[in-house]
C-alpha cells in the first residue's frame, strides 16, 4: 500500500471527523458560521474596547521602535523588535495573502474583504495582547536564547493564579497542536503548493519537475534546515531581508496593476463597501459574508491563535509593552494591506459578479488577474509563492521546536530531533497528496484559539496595566524633555 493510499483509507476519515468538530457551524440565516471564528471575532472586539491601544500616536511610536530610534542590544532577548516582527510576518506574510483572498472573494464577493479589513483591525489588538504576555512570561535560559508563546503564558500566569496544574495541562496542549499544526499548515502545504507553482510553470506533469517532487523537497529542506538549526537569530536574519523583499515586490506589481485599471477603481472600492451589507449573489446573505470575510483573515494573519508571540518573545526588551505595540503592525501590513491589494487586483481585472459562490479558486484566479497586465507574471508569481512558503517554513519550524522542547526539554538533542523531523516533513509535503493532512491541521492550528484566547481574557487586566504604564512612562518623559 502506497502512502498516498493509506493517508486516504486511514487517516482521511479521522481528517474529516477533527476538522468538522473544530470548524463546527451554527446556521445563521441559512449561513454555516463556525464557533471558532465566532470565539475569535468575540476576543477581538473585547480587547479592541478594552486595551484600546489601535491609535494613530501608538502605531506611530510602533514604526519607531522597529526602527531602532530606541536602542534596546543591552536589554534581554535575543533579536531587535524590527527582526521578530519580520520573522512573525515571515509565518502570516504567504499563500493566504494570494489565494486565500481569492477564495474569500469568489464565495462570498467583494463584500468578504470589507470583513477581513475589519478582522484584521479588531486582530491588532490580539497581537498586541499575545506579544505582551509572550515577553513578560518568557524563559530566559542559560545560554542566553529565551523561549516565550502562549505555553508558558498559560502555564506560569495560571501558576501565578494558584492554578499551576491547569496552567501546565493547558500548555501542554497548546504546545502538542502548534506541533502538529507546524507539520501541517506551516510545512507541508507550504512545501506543496511552491512545488505546484514550479511545475507548473516548467511544464506541469510532462516537464522536468513533474516527477521530481522529492528532489524539489529534497533542496528545500536542506536550504531551510541550513536556516532553522541556527536559531531565532539565524531566522530572523534571513526574515529581516526576504519579507521587506517578497512583500514590496508583491505590493509595487499590485499597485502598477490597479493603476493600470484605476477606471474600475471606484466600483471595486464601492462594491467592497456596499456588498458587505448588501451581498450579491452569495448563499446566506450577510452572515455568509462576514463568516467569509473573518476567517480568511484569522488564516492569514492568525491573530488570536498565538504563534506569531513564540518570535516575538524573543525580542530584546525589559519592556513587554514595547514589543506588543509593534505587534499591531503585523494584522495592518498582512491584512488591510497586503491581502486588501490582492482583492483590489482581482476586483478591477478578472472579478465577475455573475459567478460569485460558484468556485473556490485561490491562486490561479490571482494569477490571471497580474497576468491581464504582465503576460509574463505566472512565472514571477511561481517564485514569489516559492519565497513566501520558504519563509512560512523557516518560521513555522521555530514555533514548532518550540513546542516541542516545552513537551521533551530544551536540550541541543531535542532541538535536533525536532529539527529532523520537521525538514522531513518538507520533502513529504512535495511526494504526497496533503489534503487530508491539511484538513487535519488546519483543524489543528485553530485549536490553538481556544487555550490561547481564554488566557487573553485571564489576563487582560495585566495586559491593560502594562501598556498604560508603559505609556504613561513614555510621555512623562516626553514632557521632561521638553
Amino acid at each position: 500500500m502506497g502512502i498516498d493510499q493509506f493517508i486516504d483509507t486511514n487517516f482521511a476519515p479521522f481528517a474529516e471527523w477533527f476538522s468538522n468538530i473544530v470548524f463546527y457551524e451554527i446556521q445563521v440565516n441559512g449561513a454555516g458560521f463556525p464557533l471558532v471564528v465566532a470565539w475569535l471575532i468575540a476576543c477581538g472586539i473585547f480587547c479592541t474596547l478594552y486595551l484600546r491601544v489601535l491609535t494613530p500616536g501608538n502605531v506611530a511610536h510602533a514604526i519607531r521602535l522597529i526602527r531602532g530610534s530606541e536602542s534596546t542590544k543591552d536589554q534581554p532577548g535575543q533579536v531587535p523588535h524590527f527582526h521578530a516582527l519580520a520573522t512573525a510576518l515571515s509565518g502570516t506574510v504567504g499563500v493566504g495573502n494570494i489565494g486565500a483572498v481569492a477564495i474569500a472573494i469568489t464565495i462570498g464577493g467583494p463584500g468578504a474583504v470589507f470583513w477581513m479589513i475589519v478582522a484584521g483591525l479588531l486582530g491588532t489588538s490580539l497581537k498586541c495582547a499575545e506579544c505582551v504576555l509572550g515577553v513578560k512570561y518568557r524563559d530566559e535560559h542559560s545560554d542566553d536564547s529565551v523561549s516565550g508563546g502562549p505555553m508558558y503564558y498559560l502555564s506560569k500566569g495560571m501558576a501565578a493564579r494558584g492554578r499551576p496544574l491547569v496552567g501546565r495541562y493547558l500548555g501542554i496542549l497548546y504546545a502538542a497542536f502548534i506541533v502538529v499544526g507546524c507539520l501541517g499548515i506551516g510545512n507541508m502545504f507550504q512545501s506543496n503548493q511552491a512545488y505546484t507553482q514550479l511545475a507548473g510553470i516548467t511544464g506541469g506533469d510532462d516537464g522536468f519537475l513533474g516527477d521530481k517532487g522529492w528532489l524539489f523537497g529534497l533542496i528545500l529542506a536542506l536550504i531551510v534546515a541550513s536556516v532553522v538549526i541556527g536559531g531565532i537569530k539565524s531566522i530572523a536574519r534571513v526574515t529581516s531581508r526576504l519579507v521587506p523583499f517578497m512583500a514590496g515586490f508583491y505590493m509595487f506589481s499590485a499597485i502598477v496593476v490597479i493603476i493600470w485599471n484605476a477606471d474600475k477603481l471606484p466600483w471595486a472600492l464601492s462594491a467592497i463597501v456596499t456588498q458587505a451589507f448588501v451581498p450579491e449573489g452569495v448563499a446566506g446573505g450577510l452572515f455568509a459574508v462576514i463568516a467569509m470575510g473573518f476567517r480568511r483573515a484569522a488564516f492569514s494573519n492568525e491573530a488570536g491563535l498565538g504563534s506569531a508571540s513564540i518570535a516575538h518573545s524573543a525580542v530584546q526588551t525589559d519592556r513587554p509593552a514595547t514589543e506588543g505595540l509593534v505587534a499591531l503592525l503585523e494584522p495592518i501590513i498582512d491584512t488591510v494591506i497586503i491581502s486588501t491589494m490582492t482583492a483590489l487586483v482581482i476586483l478591477t481585472t478578472v472579478y465577475d459578479p455573475s459567478l460569485t459562490g460558484a468556485g473556490t479558486q485561490g491562486v490561479e484566479l490571482t494569477s490571471r488577474a497580474f497576468e491581464t497586465v504582465f503576460d509574463w507574471f505566472p512565472y514571477i508569481l511561481a517564485i514569489v509563492v516559492v519565497l513566501f512558503a520558504f519563509s512560512t517554513i523557516i518560521a513555522w519550524g521555530y514555533y514548532g521546536q518550540k513546542g516541542w522542547t516545552f513537551l521533551f526539554g530544551n536540550s541541543r538533542t531535542q532541538r535536533n530531533i525536532f529539527y529532523l523531523i520537521y525538514c522531513s516533513f518538507v520533502v513529504i509535503g512535495c511526494t504526497v497528496n496533503v489534503d487530508a493532512i491539511i484538513s487535519f491541521s488546519d483543524a489543528a492550528v485553530f485549536v490553538l484559539a481556544v487555550p490561547n484566547v481564554l488566557a487573553l481574557y485571564l489576563f487582560s487586566g495585566e495586559v491593560r496595566t502594562e501598556l498604560r504604564d508603559y505609556l504613561v512612562t513614555r510621555k512623562q518623559k516626553s514632557v521632561h524633555k521638553r
